[in-house]
Formats: C-alpha cells, sequence, structure tokens
C-alpha cells in the first residue's frame, strides 16, 4: 500500500508539473505557483474536515514551516534555472530531493529490506537521468552560482518532504493546509513587494487550476503513504516524479527523449519493483 500510494504521489506530482510546465509558457511561473496554491488550499479546506485529524497549533505550525521550505525551495530552482543550465540544475535538484529524507529515515532508525535498498540506489540514479535534458548542454558553462542554487532548492524540498511528515499519524491532511497557507503568504509578500509577479493569471487559468489540483493531490498521497511504509522508501518513489513529467512532453507534446532519459525510465521502473518487492 505504501508503495501504491508513492507512486500515486509521484504521477500527481509528475502530471501537475506537466501542466505548471504548460501554465508557465503563458504566465510568470512565480503567478503559477502562486494561484495553483491557492486551489490547493482551497481542496484542501474542503477534504481536510473528511479526513480523520485534528488543526492543533502544533501541526498547522509544521505545515507552515514545511511551507515556507517548498516555497524557498520553488524560488531557489527557478532562479537556478534562470542562471544555470536545465541539464544541471534539474537533476542535483531532484536527486537532493530525495536523498534528503533517505538520509533523514535511516538515520531516525529506519531499516529497508535488502532489496529495497537497492531499489533506493537505483532510483536515486534514474531521477538524475530522467531529469536530464541533454539539448540544453551545450547553453552555457556550468556556474557555482547556479550549482549553489540547485543544491539549495534540492535540501529545501527534501526538507520539505522531512518537515511535513513529522507532523504524526494522527494530523490528517492539516500540516498541508498549514503548509500552502504558508507558501501563498510568501508568494503573496514577495509579490505585494513587487520581487516576483504575483498578479491574477490572464490566461493558462485550466492548466494552473490543474496543477494545483494534482499537486495537492500528490502531497495527501504522500501523506497517506507515510502511514503505511517508510519515509526512506516512501519519499524515494515520490520523487520519482520528473519520470511523469517526461513521458507526457513524449506522448502529448511530441518532444523526443533521449538515450539517457530512456535509460532512466527504465532504471525507474527496476527501481520501483525493488523497493516495493
Amino acid at each position: 500500500m505504501a508503495a501504491l500510494l508513492a507512486l500515486s504521489a509521484a504521477v500527481a506530482y509528475g502530471v501537475g508539473d506537466f501542466f505548471g510546465g504548460m501554465a508557465a509558457r503563458r504566465e510568470s511561473p512565480t503567478v503559477v505557483v502562486l494561484w495553483s496554491h491557492v486551489v490547493g488550499l482551497a481542496l484542501l479546506l474542503a477534504a481536510a474536515p473528511l479526513v480523520a485529524g485534528e488543526p492543533s497549533p502544533r501541526v498547522l505550525a509544521i505545515g507552515a514551516a514545511s511551507g515556507l521550505l517548498g516555497g524557498v525551495g520553488v524560488a531557489l530552482f527557478y532562479r537556478g534555472l534562470a542562471v544555470g543550465t536545465m541539464s544541471v540544475v534539474a537533476p542535483i535538484a531532484a536527486l537532493l530531493s530525495a536523498a534528503v529524507p533517505v538520509v533523514a529515515g535511516l538515520v531516525a532508525g529506519e531499516r529497508p529490506t535488502p532489496a529495497a535498498l537497492a531499489g533506493i540506489a537505483l532510483a536515486l540514479g534514474a531521477i538524475a537521468l530522467v531529469s536530464r535534458d541533454p539539448s540544453r548542454d551545450r547553453a552555457q558553462p556550468v556556474h557555482w552560482q547556479a550549482l549553489a542554487l540547485a543544491v539549495g532548492a534540492g535540501l529545501a524540498f527534501g526538507l520539505f518532504f522531512v518537515v511535513v511528515g513529522s507532523a504524526g499519524d494522527g494530523a490528517g491532511i492539516w500540516p498541508l493546509v498549514g503548509a500552502r497557507a504558508a507558501s501563498i503568504s510568501l508568494f503573496a509578500g514577495l509579490g505585494a513587494a513587487r520581487i516576483t509577479a504575483a498578479a491574477p493569471p490572464r490566461g493558462a487559468i485550466g492548466a494552473i487550476v490543474a496543477c494545483g489540483v494534482l499537486d495537492a493531490s500528490a502531497n495527501v498521497f504522500y501523506l497517506l503513504a507515510l502511514d503505511h511504509g517508510l519515509m526512506s522508501v516512501v519519499a524515494v518513489l515520490t520523487a520519482l516524479y520528473p519520470a511523469g513529467t517526461v513521458l507526457l512532453a513524449r506522448y502529448v507534446l511530441g518532444e523526443q527523449l533521449s538515450p539517457i532519459q530512456r535509460a532512466g525510465l527504465g532504471v525507474a521502473g527496476v527501481a520501483a519493483v525493488l523497493i516495493a518487492y
């Protein structure tokens, strides 16, 4: 059940990122993030009372902390893409977003089976391979700032997974409500200060709504998966989400998969089987 829920989270994240990427072709990325999070918050507020759990101050505070981490991660990631190459920034961020919760789980005493450990190692490699975009390798040389931003984004994303899952089994999905409220406040504040764009979108509304619904659903799947399995296993399966985005780009937009990405997809399939074994 944990593996199934974690893979459901990966699919939802991957499809949501595809819609988010489509929306970002017509709107500022920060506008897409802000308003998709508004949609997600509305969905979570409607669903939270239907799921067991209490909105205690502690639970909401943990959620808010994770939301700020996620928001900072997004900001660093987009900045990294602006000053560096996607083929460098994206794999590093994706790899660390999986590695951080794996390390945290092992330090906390989690002991996956030998097969699962092998699958985790393969999955980390698969994430890096699938996230690469070789067509951009020659766009510009690797810059230390881009590397630093990629590392910062990956650490922030990984810590989001760790912190949001620390609220406990009785929290329901209220930590996600706190997370969305905090991230919306962050990006709305940056918009009010005119540091980033935050105006209501004029186009791509459907894609933004789809992104918000899918992203919120992915977070719910992730929390539910933690109720049934180890964080070190759940997080790395969830972090396979770039595979969904890449496949949609291939079959919906007609983008070609590079040999590196094809290899990554194959490795990801083997890793998922080992982890779920």
